[in-house]
């Protein structure tokens, strides 16, 4: 589909690396010295929870410029209920491209084609200040839980979207990150193997980040 100057359509295989080059570029030295994010897209398109019919890249002057994907999760309903959703990213816009509503347009066309597909919801962690404006709230507004964080901590950083109106009514439970996301923890000396393909790059600690190296 075209958006102005650029086109949004799926991945395919031989966009791999380039992808998670971008990937890379993207996250480098943002919530961490280095980043994981390019091998958890590697290992995510191998997973079963991914979504390949909502895997997609936005190209401008035929350069991949951006990228998201969906996989999916689930609710543990307090009532015993599993609720099906999606969750989604990682998400990411080419360095030069970002603050040009590029990452806006690539976010709201795979929403809509989430919906189209069938999802009632998505569940993620991100920034409110950002994803807010597409819709996000903070999860636990809608009564839904991250996993693991302890009562009364900070919860803003886990926001869901209603994909139709009225997908979570009545949903009450807690969401927890599918296991596939912590591939580089779970795996470090393939992530060490994995990095070691792409050139070097300096890891820096900076202010904001939220993890260690």
């Amino acid at each position: 589909m075209k958006h102005q100057d650029c086109i949004i359509r799926r991945e395919t295989p031989a966009d791999y690396r380039t992808v998670e080059h971008l990937v890379r570029e993207s996250f480098w030295n943002v919530y961490r010295p280095g980043c994981v994010e390019h091998f958890v897209l590697k290992c995510l398109r191998d997973n079963a929870a991914f979504v390949p019919e909502l895997d997609f890249v936005m190209e401008k002057d035929g350069r991949i410029i951006g990228q998201n994907v969906f996989v999916r999760a689930e609710i543990r309903g307090d009532d015993g209920a599993v609720v099906p959703i999606l969750t989604m990213g990682p998400i990411a816009i080419a360095p030069d491209c970002k603050r040009q509503g590029y990452g806006l347009r690539l976010l709201d066309y795979s929403l809509r084609k989430a919906a189209a597909f069938g999802a009632k919801a998505v569940c993620f962690e991100g920034d409110i200040g950002f994803y807010g404006k597409c819709g996000f709230v903070v999860a636990s507004s809608r009564g839904i839980r991250y996993h693991g964080l302890p009562e009364g901590a900070d919860d803003s950083f886990f926001l869901c979207r209603e994909l139709v109106p009225g997908g979570l009514d009545g949903v009450r439970g807690e969401y927890a990150t599918p296991a596939a996301y912590f591939a580089a923890e779970k795996n470090p000396a393939d992530f060490a193997r994995y990095e070691a393909s792409f050139p070097p790059k300096e890891k820096k600690v900076l202010p904001g980040q939220i993890f260690g190296a």
